[in-house]
């Protein structure tokens, strides 16, 4: 009788040990690690050329412009608004804030998670970084000479009263009392100031409560044509215009 032998296709489809079943599995860890990091890192790199390029999203660090924006607010800056432009009237802007407005820029101790955070968004642009930056609104342009104010205590830009509806908590204002040619003037009062060619005047909405361009001109006597006083944002120093607050979502809105 004829000894059988095993068909080949039977043994060819023979089923995996577990022994090399495991081992598959185990050369298959190293790949997936090492795919996950490239993808982590292609998402960052793409993230931080994005903002550093297109857009970035800001928290907003005081109370200079509540309502409008209150503490903490996350905004989503457009740094492609301008292109070396001056932002125009009524914009609100992010700008590098230099030593003139450091003063106003909150000095908080940091913690080791913050520094190492802040260390990072410096180096990927993603997340809170070190860099020193106020928001504001552009009131007036190079070459447009502001002043405070009208009878009713309104802002003037040459010579025309400025609606400004986003005013949160104005300086007190009195006609015949308390106003710009009373004994007592109204803090609210400066100028006229004329704005140099290639910058731009800011102010804050929560006008009592903004170190805002003319802050040291409010109710100084000044000699004529003297705006020493004033500190200007050059339009370089203007990172972009707020099109978009992203949280509280409670709040989402557009500029």
């Amino acid at each position: 009788m004829a000894e059988e032998t095993p068909d080949e296709s039977t043994t060819a489809a023979k089923p995996q040990t577990d022994p090399e079943k495991k081992s598959q599995k185990k050369d298959s860890w190293p790949s997936v690690i090492l795919s996950t990091c490239l993808n982590l890192i292609i998402a960052i790199a793409v993230v931080a050329l994005v903002q550093a390029f297109f857009v970035k999203v800001y928290q907003v660090p005081s109370g200079s412009m509540e309502t409008t924006l209150n503490v903490g607010d996350r905004i989503v800056v457009n740094r492609l608004a301008y292109n070396g432009a001056e932002p125009p009237r009524g914009d609100v802007v992010v700008f590098k804030a230099d030593s003139a407005w450091e003063e106003e820029i909150p000095d908080t101790n940091q913690s080791i998670l913050e520094t190492i955070a802040k260390g990072f968004g410096d180096l990927t642009g993603i997340g809170p970084s070190n860099e020193k930056f106020l928001v504001k609104r552009v009131i007036a342009q190079g070459g447009d000479t502001v002043e405070c104010c009208t009878a009713e205590g309104a802002l003037k830009v040459n010579g025309e009263a400025v609606n400004e509806p986003y005013i949160f908590e104005d300086i007190p204002f009195t006609p015949g009392s308390l106003d710009c040619s009373s004994q007592n003037k109204s803090y609210r009062c400066f100028g006229p100031i004329t704005v140099p060619e290639g910058e731009v005047l800011v102010m804050g909405d929560h006008r009592s409560a903004s170190s805002d361009s003319v802050i040291n001109c409010r109710y100084a006597d000044l000699e004529q044509g003297d705006q020493s006083c004033a500190r200007f944002v050059k339009k370089e120093n203007v990172i972009g215009r707020v099109f978009f607050k992203l949280w509280p979502i409670t709040d989402w809105r557009g500029f």
